[in-house]
């Protein structure tokens, strides 16, 4: 009788641990599919910080930071917009599950944005603001997912995460159709209502059917962001190095 009143009492005590942790309350759903924000192409005179290879190392400021124009009139730009049905944004980071060492990936396919291209000249690189559905990032552990959106990213409020560039480095002066190019994009990143500038390296590569495609990576730290890891049984340890991914396949308009 003790036994099983004990166990009952241990019992109440994890669902209660795990009702607290957000174990056990289902998470609100996205509330649509993901639509990119338009890039409007700048002129020449009203691009943000780029920085290519044969520039001396220096940045370039726009002069007049107000200008727009119509993309179709912006010389050779072209835009391409990130297909959500090719892409994934992914991230990865070790814990201990019932004392073994595994690492915990998470997925999700709604990702969107712009970029705006001319390969003869990539000193005109134009992005635009990305933007991920943190509602659709899923891994293997449906306990472990509630924990993420109800607890961690608590996406029942801050429903997206982005990524606002605000500078392009690294770019050689042109590119060739099937020429793999690596370069970097610093920008202001948004997780829930905390806001940190990151830099993604980004290897990508055009294709002759209006399709660039490519991966960005960066590494943040839980702390910056306030990622605090539940309490809860059998998981310890969690690394404090978070990698981040953006697999991406982005087709012309």
């Amino acid at each position: 009788m003790k036994r099983t009143i004990l166990s009952l009492l241990l019992l109440t005590g994890v669902m209660l641990l795990m009702s607290a942790c957000g174990l056990l309350q289902e998470p609100e759903e996205a509330s649509s599919t993901i639509e990119a924000t338009p890039l409007v192409i700048a002129t020449s005179t009203s691009q943000p910080f780029i920085e290519t290879e044969e520039s001396g190392g220096e940045m370039e400021e726009a002069a007049n930071a107000e200008t727009e124009t119509d993309p179709a009139a912006a010389g050779e730009l072209r835009l391409y917009k990130i297909s959500q049905a090719d892409s994934e944004v992914r991230f990865e980071l070790d814990e201990d599950l019932r004392g073994v060492r595994k690492t915990v990936i998470g997925t999700t396919d709604q990702v969107a944005g712009e970029i705006a291209v001319d390969l003869s000249d990539l000193s005109n690189v134009q992005a635009g603001v990305i933007q991920i559905n943190a509602r659709t990032l899923t891994t293997d552990n449906n306990f472990r997912n509630r924990a993420i959106q109800n607890q961690i990213l608590n996406t029942g409020e801050f429903e997206f995460i982005t990524f606002t560039p605000t500078a392009i480095s690294g770019l050689p002066a042109s590119a060739g159709v099937g020429e793999e190019v690596t370069f970097t994009i610093e920008g202001d990143l948004t997780i829930r209502d905390i806001i940190r500038q990151v830099i993604f390296t980004v290897v990508a590569m055009a294709d002759s059917d209006g399709t660039i495609f490519g991966t960005a990576t960066t590494i943040i730290m839980r702390a910056d962001y306030n990622l605090n890891i539940p309490s809860v049984p059998n998981v310890a340890n969690v690394e404090e190095e978070v990698e981040l991914y953006i697999d991406f396949i982005a087709t012309a308009s």
